[in-house]
């Protein structure tokens, strides 16, 4: 599918990965949403950032009503600028690392607990299945009728989750888990479904780690031996944008890594 002409929605597009791939969908000619939970101040100036391409919106992904509230601007927004949607990229995500328990002896906290799954899991369903709606009303294009695509946003977590990851493994575990039976039900409105596990990039959410956890993480990279930086992962996705070919998959995106238990 071409970028050019196009509108994407990305949730979490403020800033780390959301923020490079909002920046590599505009120098590929492409329009986008950002939501995302900064005020609307900060909201004015990513916009004034990013140029006229670029439309923000304050958006709390744990709330249906806000999500919907976004994705309905965005709406109006593409109705302003003629440019059709072309995607989703449900981005936002949290961590908060706890033992089930800790060195006290003491139980994970479940407010904690269903914080993260609110925000990964049901955030993430929920804000795809508002933007399928209106991506499904897109006409279609080119000679496989493709109308748009959702790029989910996975972990290598899913697959070799560290000490403390209980709650963020499994629900990176479930995203990389909905992208095949996600893309089946979307086949036929002609909307791919292609998910992207990424290992230690260099972003806001990682920026607390010490440096002992980095450099652990970090000596498990084959190579390069680093940690990845957005525009890592921004290639990818205009990448997965224009493979048509690239549907019902899991990517990772880790030069190799396979994290120990640390």
């Amino acid at each position: 599918m071409k970028i050019q002409d196009r509108t994407f929605i990305i949730s979490g597009g403020a800033s780390g990965l959301g923020k490079s791939s909002a920046i590599e969908i505009i120098k590929a000619g492409g329009y986008v949403s950002v939501l995302d939970l900064s005020d609307e101040e900060d909201g004015k100036q990513l916009e004034k950032e990013l140029g006229p391409s670029a439309k923000f919106f304050h958006c709390n992904v744990t709330e249906t009503e806000s999500i919907a509230k976004a994705v309905q601007g965005t709406v109006d927004w593409v109705k302003q600028t003629g440019k059709p949607l072309g995607g989703v990229i449900p981005g936002a995500g949290i961590g908060l690392p706890a033992a089930i328990l800790n060195c006290k002896g003491q139980a994970l906290n479940m407010d904690d607990v269903d914080f993260v799954l609110s925000v990964n899991f049901r955030g993430v369903i929920d804000l795809v299945r508002q933007a399928a709606v209106h991506i499904a009303k897109v006409d279609p294009e080119g000679p496989d009728g493709e109308r748009g695509v959702v790029i989910l946003v996975s972990s290598s977590s899913a697959f070799d989750g560290q000490y403390g990851q209980v709650a963020y493994a499994a629900t990176k575990g479930a995203v990389a888990s909905m992208a095949l039976p996600m893309s089946r039900d979307l086949a036929a409105w002609g909307i791919r479904v292609v998910a992207i596990a990424p290992s230690l990039f260099n972003t806001n959410l990682t920026a607390g780690m010490s440096d002992r956890v980095r450099k652990a993480i970090e000596d498990t990279f084959v190579f390069p031996n680093r940690a990845g930086n957005p525009p890592d992962f921004s290639i990818l996705v205009k990448h997965i944008i224009e493979n048509p070919m690239l549907n019902g998959a899991v990517i990772r995106l880790d030069g190799a890594s396979r994290l120990s238990k640390l």
